[in-house]
């Protein structure tokens, strides 16, 4: 097996011997037995690339072609979401072209499950300055993206956040955008270490109160919503809170640090999924979700369980800035030819991280040409001036 030297956190250089052995890409032979979406990020184009203040530059046959490479290992799209860097460097009229395309460009594929990130993104920071506002921005997005045939997953509103007075401002604007909606929604509630502009997302600071208020507008709603995903890495409160949930209202987990014993479930339910982790171990998701659909729960466990130090690895804090973790694992097995992000966010880790994402990928198995790998990283170590 390769060797490389890496950064160590520690300041110095060190020898690491690869050891891993890759896991296979599998196609499944039946559906799984929990509906999962993978998050999916984009791939830039650094030869078009303006300064940070300008349109994203994509490169888009390779974000097509890697969303064809989740949706044929058995998962599912969540698109144009914070993975995507939705907010970070995806303007909205990115990410609806980024839907589009992958509406279009993935319709050849048998059942095909994608869903939408909607939001209100475009508004300005000083442009909102009512519900009012609000519920005409998610109005706009929700046309827009109805129209492509997606259907849609209603992210958080950081607009909201500003101007909502009351629990009663969210329940209100929840129930206008919910009945706009054709199809019923995956409602999105993002944690502040994802976002901290989300904090007192509910119009609660306290967790407990938060909840009571989001299942208020689930249960005032109930026929719109086809389910909810929770990111706030805190497998306790998820599973307190599926257990609350109506029974027809889905549990999608976004707790990237405990994904595996969350789907599994116990004997009162359990979480579908809706990860951006699942972006960077898509051969391990693919294949413990067969596993755990045919009743094999030790390999499920096998497969899944060692990736789990590599996601909180990626999503450690500041957990926002995890999509350099997501692409440059992308960036070692190929899927790109540089390690280059939209607004600059390949810089946004240390070297030390990006060297533990390649120690422990290899871990996990999820390397699939550790020799490739190995040169791929050596040029990102490289002009960080560390040797050969």
């Amino acid at each position: 097996m390769p060797a490389i030297k890496l950064p160590s956190l520690n300041g110095s250089v060190e020898n690491y011997q690869l050891r891993g052995t890759p896991i296979p890409v599998v196609k499944p032979t039946q559906p799984f037995s929990r509906i999962v979406y993978s998050a999916a990020h984009v791939v830039a184009n650094p030869l078009a690339a303006g300064e940070l203040n300008q349109p994203a530059a994509i490169d888009w046959q390779r974000t097509m072609e890697y969303r064809r490479y989740l949706l044929e290992q058995g998962l599912g799209i969540a698109e144009a979401m914070d993975t995507a860097q939705r907010g970070m460097g995806l303007a909205w009229a990115n990410a609806l072209e980024l839907v589009s395309r992958t509406m279009q460009e993935t319709s050849d594929i048998p059942d095909a499950l994608i869903a939408s990130g909607c939001g209100t993104d475009h508004l300005g920071p000083n442009e909102a300055q009512s519900c009012d506002d609000v519920i005409r921005a998610y109005a706009m997005q929700i046309e827009a993206i109805q129209k492509t045939g997606s259907r849609i997953i209603l992210m958080a509103s950081r607009a909201l956040v500003k101007v909502a007075k009351s629990s009663s401002d969210y329940e209100r604007v929840y129930r206008e955008v919910l009945a706009m909606c054709d199809q019923p929604v995956i409602l999105h509630w993002l944690g502040e270490a994802f976002d901290p502009e989300l904090a007192g997302y509910w119009g609660a600071p306290d967790y407990r109160e938060a909840s009571a208020v989001c299942l208020d507008i689930i249960g005032a709603n109930e026929s719109r919503v086809d389910g909810i995903k929770i990111s706030l890495l805190d497998e306790q409160k998820e599973i307190e809170f599926r257990r609350r949930l109506p029974a027809s209202v889905k549990m999608y987990t976004g707790d990237d640090f405990n994904y595996p014993t969350l789907i599994k479930g116990d004997e009162v339910g359990f979480s579908h999924a809706l990860l951006g982790i699942f972006d960077a171990i898509a051969p391990a998701a693919s294949q413990a979700l067969a596993a755990l659909s045919s009743g094999n729960t030790d390999r499920f466990h096998s497969l899944l369980d060692p990736t789990v130090a590599l996601s909180r690895h990626i999503f450690r804090a500041p957990t926002q800035y995890y999509k350099t973790g997501v692409v440059f694992l992308a960036y070692l097995n190929g899927f790109q030819d540089h390690f280059f992000m939209l607004a600059g966010h390949h810089g946004m880790r240390p070297p030390a991280y990006l060297a533990e994402v390649l120690r422990l990928a290899d871990q996990s198995g999820l390397l699939r040409d550790p020799d490739d790998a190995v040169r791929r990283a050596q040029r990102v170590m490289f002009s960080y001036g560390v040797s050969e």
